[in-house]
């Protein structure tokens, strides 16, 4: 039996934002696509026993669950030191840059290989919008997959392009993007959700983790321009991140009343379907993205898209949403304002987008995505 080891410390991270949803999405598909006389199993830090029954949950069908003898912290700051031996034994798949990266020639040992994935070039294109010690990890990691990685999976070709330019990872970068997830779909009480959340009748609406990064300041701002729709709210869904992102004192400082804001904060899968599926309009006004699952994610739903200029953010939506310009940095929240306001009042374009999203978002699948995933590790 050949054993994929998958390392999935993300999925119970305190807070697993898009990494932490793209980790377990595609090990969940890795078990059900496993070829015959293969299986997976998760490798964890020194987790809560509640956390692996968490996991154990959450990913059926596991062949087994190896928690590690470090927390995660510790964890992390040991694999970026390059003590790693034990963890980086056999076929080893991290879908972050959190992995065991050590010396070693597959050649001469058959069956073992480490692959890495990388999601964006954030530190280095945007290290103001993360944390110091996030952007030192995150380059660290990123040197030792150029000197260990037998190869670096990256979710779009903007990012393999900008990577390239980093490190030439060159012929070992493969694109394998992400996709919506199998849990995101409307529930038969949609209706008494929609009411307990409070969600008005017509919505502009922002999901993602509260970070600088995300650019929910701007999207706030862009609310409270003259320009923008003056008769829908702006409803936000997601947990807290780092930043210290006040949605409230940033309204109030850009003059957007109390009664045009609402935060949900966290919410689970069937609610954040219906927030999805009802909202008038969707926006993602990121500084920086590798991916942008969320724009796939309001897609599906049929839910007109809005979306900053980012690389990345164009090649996903293609011609499907809304492209916004990030440059100059001034006037992004009245370019924002002015196209929510052309897509909430404009009946035509919001079909057209209506239409074509659903179609762009077929184009991502978590099951592809674990079948490529298994070739590159059967290529390597």
């Amino acid at each position: 039996m050949t054993t994929l080891r998958v390392i999935v410390d993300q999925v119970i991270a305190p807070v697993p934002g898009g990494i932490g949803r793209y980790a377990e999405e595609l090990t969940r598909q890795l078990i059900a696509t496993a070829p015959a006389g293969c299986d997976v199993e998760a490798v964890v830090s020194a987790a809560p026993a509640a956390d692996l029954a968490h996991l154990r949950t959450l990913l059926p069908g596991l062949a087994g669950l190896e928690r590690l003898a470090l927390p995660r912290r510790e964890l992390a700051l040991a694999w970026q030191a390059g003590m790693a031996r034990g963890a980086s034994q056999g076929m080893v798949h991290a879908p972050s840059v959190l992995a065991p990266l050590v010396a070693h020639d597959r050649f001469q040992e058959p069956g073992r290989q480490t692959v890495v994935t990388v999601h964006d070039t954030v530190p280095w294109t945007h290290p103001e919008t993360l944390t110091p010690r996030g952007v030192h990890f995150h380059k660290a990691m990123v040197k030792r997959a150029f000197k260990h990685a037998d190869a670096v999976v990256v979710p779009t070709h903007a990012v393999a392009a900008q990577l390239n330019d980093i490190h030439r990872f060159d012929d070992r970068l493969r694109v394998i993007g992400g996709a919506p997830s199998g849990r995101l779909r409307v529930p038969v009480d949609a209706d008494l959700r929609a009411e307990r959340l409070g969600l008005p009748e017509r919505y502009v609406l922002a999901v993602g983790t509260l970070e600088p990064r995300k650019g929910l300041t701007a999207l706030i701002q862009a609310m409270a321009h003259p320009d923008a729709p003056q008769d829908v709210p702006l409803v936000i869904a997601g947990p807290d991140g780092w930043g210290d992102v006040d949605v409230v004192g940033t309204a109030e400082r850009a003059g957007l009343a109390a009664d045009r804001v609402q935060v949900l904060g966290r919410v689970e899968d069937a609610d954040l379907a219906v927030v999805y599926d009802r909202a008038t309009v969707f926006v993602f006004p990121s500084l920086a993205e590798g991916f942008g699952l969320p724009v796939v994610e309001a897609m599906s739903f049929g839910t007109p898209v809005i979306h900053s200029d980012d690389e990345a953010l164009r090649e996903v939506a293609s011609d499907a949403g809304v492209s916004v310009a990030r440059e100059p940095r001034a006037s992004y929240p009245e370019r924002l304002a002015q196209a929510a306001y052309q897509v909430v009042n404009d009946a035509h374009l919001a079909s057209q987008l209506a239409i074509a999203g659903p179609d762009r978002a077929r184009m991502f699948d978590w099951h592809d995505s674990a079948l490529e995933t298994w070739q590159l590790h059967a290529d390597l």
